[in-house]
């Protein structure tokens, strides 16, 4: 007969190496995925050649490429995403989401076909796709955490939350957001908040953001300027958070309908190659649109941008972003639901300053971008906590930004019930 205690001894400490095995791995998983898209991007573009983890910014290597480069890597960039996926669906293993396989655990992702899906999406944003990045690192860290769980023979509940854990930990390391990966895998991923899942969650995330620190280091994604809120501010979050939710919510349902619609046969190549090249073209003018949007989020929290400029990459991006996912490419849409998000934020505060002047720019992209991105990713806890870390904000601002968010996630709600979700 097997004594309980040792019984309940040994799996508890085959949960913690578990754990604690799921964390690293997540955290090595992100750390290389980040640096290979640093490689490719220093290399399409041009731009210091000697580092992989430069001060100069995506951005600013993009803006002094000239227009033949800049034309010929979105070319690159069709050819890759068309042909790689075409090839993926084709012949892969059909692919498992991140939510299936943590809702079933007896349906594990592919291991190959989901490492090729993760690398497609690295190489394609590096070259320039308007699609965002995450969900590669969060599919390597699920992947991981499902070999390991395998491996400790952990029962199908342990492996749903090692799976979710994993995922939300792979989302740490590549964006140093060790509790907004926790806050992930709790809200979005797991739904529940309780002691027996926040453990291994903030213990992954946390792992995995120190681990990450060896080949990223310890930065923010985002540097801002001094920044204060306002009495103006905080009445303006008010007033325009329901208009965040409108504009999230419409932007949420256009995209998942286009994602949906996607052709997965001999055309998307075709596709890819037309949709990108014209991104390509647009770039001649507004090199801003090439990425995930990290760009544009950059200058509207810095407090650089113009109505002008804001209006032309708020439409483009919404109409590449759709056009992308239309022709069939794959990423995620948090960096470019942030970056709408405080492009709007700045339209709406340029045309605020004009009769109330007094509240940077900054101030209202920051609030703009928790509200938006909490409403497009259904993600209200995690937006808040993501900003907070992306930015390092003052804390105080997060009274208007639980203004801005409560407004729009009501809204949006108020419209799933009347339209349907």
């Amino acid at each position: 007969m097997t004594d309980p205690q040792v019984e309940t001894k040994s799996r508890t400490t085959t949960l913690v190496f578990a754990t604690l095995l799921t964390g690293v791995a997540a955290g090595i998983g992100g750390m290389l995925l980040a640096l290979l898209l640093h490689a490719i991007q220093h290399a399409a573009f041009g731009y210091s050649p000697n580092a992989i983890i430069s001060e100069e910014s995506f951005l600013q290597g993009v803006s002094a490429a000239n227009a033949f480069r800049r034309i010929g890597v979105l070319i690159m960039c069709g050819g890759v995403a068309g042909l790689g996926w075409y090839l993926l669906y084709r012949f892969g293993k059909p692919l498992v989401s991140i939510a299936n396989a943590v809702k079933n655990p007896a349906m594990p992702m592919p291991f190959f076909a989901t490492l090729c899906h993760a690398l497609l999406q690295i190489v394609t944003v590096a070259l320039g796709s308007p699609l965002g990045r995450e969900v590669a690192p969060r599919e390597v860290g699920a992947i991981g955490a499902t070999w390991l769980s395998q491996r400790f023979r952990l029962t199908q509940s342990e492996t749903r939350i090692m799976v979710a854990c994993g995922a939300g930990a792979g989302l740490a390391a590549v964006y140093n957001v060790p509790l907004g990966g926790a806050v992930f895998t709790l809200e979005v991923l797991l739904g529940a908040f309780s002691w027996p899942l926040l453990l291994p969650a903030v213990c992954t995330s946390a792992i995995a953001a120190l681990v990450a620190w060896a080949g990223l280091g310890n930065e923010s994604q985002y540097h801002l300027p001094a920044l204060s809120i306002t009495r103006d501010l905080i009445i303006w979050s008010v007033l325009c958070g329901p208009l965040f939710g409108v504009a999230a919510n419409l932007f949420s349902r256009v995209m998942t309908r286009a994602r949906k619609q996607a052709k997965r046969n001999w055309q998307m190549p075709v596709f890819c190659l037309l949709n990108f090249t014209l991104i390509g073209l647009l770039s001649v003018a507004f090199p801003e649109l090439l990425g995930n949007g990290k760009g544009p989020a950059q200058i509207s929290f810095s407090n650089e941008m113009m109505l002008y400029l804001a209006l032309s990459l708020l439409i483009l991006k919404l109409l590449i972003i759709w056009g992308s996912l239309r022709s069939g490419a794959e990423g995620g849409l948090l960096t470019p639901g942030l970056s709408n998000g405080a492009l709007l934020a700045c339209i709406l505060g340029i045309a605020w300053n004009h009769f109330l002047p007094g509240t940077s720019l900054g101030a209202f992209a920051i609030i703009g971008a928790a509200a938006f991105l909490a409403t497009s990713m259904k993600m209200p806890i995690t937006a808040v906590v993501l900003i907070l870390e992306f930015t390092r904000v003052n804390h105080d601002f997060l009274i208007p930004i639980l203004f801005a968010v409560t407004g729009s996630v009501a809204t949006s709600a108020l419209m799933n019930k009347r339209f349907g979700d």
